[in-house]
């Protein structure tokens, strides 16, 4: 990674990521709403990002996810009763219709949700025209044959939630894994209501300024990452523009031995190099993600590649099942009220606090946008396919 971009990554983000990491913690009872947002790419082959596993690995993967995840994680539950589940972003240009399937069975069991994850502009950039088919078509695949993603009170048009494949949102990388300035817009018109895309990889050009934030954004959503600039959400006020930005933590580890291993900055990725621990929940903590008027419901969104054979001890492994005992037992002691959530019932949490709603914020998983499987199949018999 050449001088020139860290230099330009740092000016972007040091100063915010160090002043937030001095701020004064947030004391006495919190609530730590928790999403995990899974790059799921089956086909994952991490010596070389431009191979595809074989299909019959790539099922294989699955099957052994599905089997053995739920052991791992069923006996540590949350305030709320639930298990920490994944929010399952499946890349549109790798659908695989029994690869999804199995996933939406996953899921449909209660161990998770299944939303968008797209890869694009790669070599060359994309169209508009292109991203809006590829994200209607999966979009319509996901809802009308997998009875997956999400829709509002009165209403079948599916909604969901998104990540950009390779960080760069609304062409914010320099033209590179993109191309088209608009995609905001689209987003927008097909139905999406949260992007989970920010924090980037380390040095990734695609970094935008503004970190450790939920907000709408303030540009106009047809220009080229226009999520550098935003409203951070308010207690009372609903916001106006969707999607919301759901940003993952990224904080300065300023107690970072200069011999220790770990990175200098956190940026919420669960890694094989960097497993979930204790001291990094403290960073997450620090980052201090909230509504604004509501200190005590803090956000963790982080992101992960479980389907990365390298990623296993950090996903399903020791080190994971070592933390997540931790981070349950240790709750009470540390005036922490888990809630483990999806992308979805993240973004109707978040809601929710727009809207002056107190209490436990696990009340509000389903406040505006609900599993399209558990209400559509009555309303509308096409989506029972």
């Amino acid at each position: 990674m050449g001088l020139k971009r860290q230099l330009a990554y740092a000016r972007k983000v040091l100063p915010s990521a160090t002043w937030r990491a001095l701020k004064s913690p947030v004391r006495g009872p919190v609530h730590l709403v928790f999403a995990l947002a899974d790059h799921f790419e089956p086909a994952i082959v991490p010596e070389d990002g431009q191979k595809r596993a074989s299909r019959s690995e790539q099922e294989r993967r699955l099957e052994w996810w599905a089997r053995e995840y739920p052991k791992v994680v069923d006996g540590w539950r949350d305030h709320d009763g639930r298990p920490l589940v994944h929010t399952y972003f499946y890349p549109a240009e790798q659908y695989d219709q029994g690869l999804l399937e199995m996933l939406a069975s996953h899921c449909h069991a209660g161990w998770g949700e299944v939303e968008i994850h797209m890869h694009h502009g790669s070599p060359h950039p994309d169209t508009a025209e292109n991203t809006r088919r590829m994200l209607t078509e999966f979009r319509d695949q996901l809802a009308f044959r997998h009875r997956c993603l999400a829709v509002e009170e009165a209403s079948t048009r599916p909604r969901y939630a998104f990540v950009h494949g390779n960080f760069a949102l609304a062409n914010s990388a320099a033209g590179h894994f993109c191309g088209v300035d608009s995609e905001m817009q689209i987003l927008a018109e097909t139905g999406c209501y949260a992007d989970l895309t920010m924090p980037s990889g380390f040095w990734h050009p695609a970094q935008i300024e503004k970190i450790n934030s939920v907000y709408e954004c303030a540009l106009p959503l047809d220009q080229a990452a226009p999520h550098r600039k935003g409203y951070n959400l308010l207690a009372g006020q609903p916001p106006q523009t969707l999607p919301l930005m759901i940003q993952g933590p990224l904080v300065t580890d300023i107690r970072r031995k200069l011999s220790s291993a770990r990175p200098v900055l956190e940026n919420g990725a669960v890694t094989g190099s960097n497993p979930p621990t204790m001291h990094r929940l403290a960073l997450w903590r620090q980052a201090q993600v909230c509504v604004l008027g509501r200190p005590d419901w803090l956000f963790i969104k982080l992101h992960c590649h479980s389907m990365d054979p390298t990623q296993r001890d950090a996903v399903i492994g020791d080190s994971f099942r070592s933390f997540l005992a931790a981070l349950v037992g240790g709750s009470a002691d540390r005036q922490e009220t888990l809630h483990f959530v999806t992308a979805r019932e993240m973004a109707n949490i978040l809601l929710a606090a727009c809207d002056g709603r107190e209490g436990n914020p696990g009340d509000y998983r389903d406040y505006r946008f609900k599993r399209l499987a558990g209400v559509c199949r009555q309303r509308n018999p096409a989506l029972s396919r």
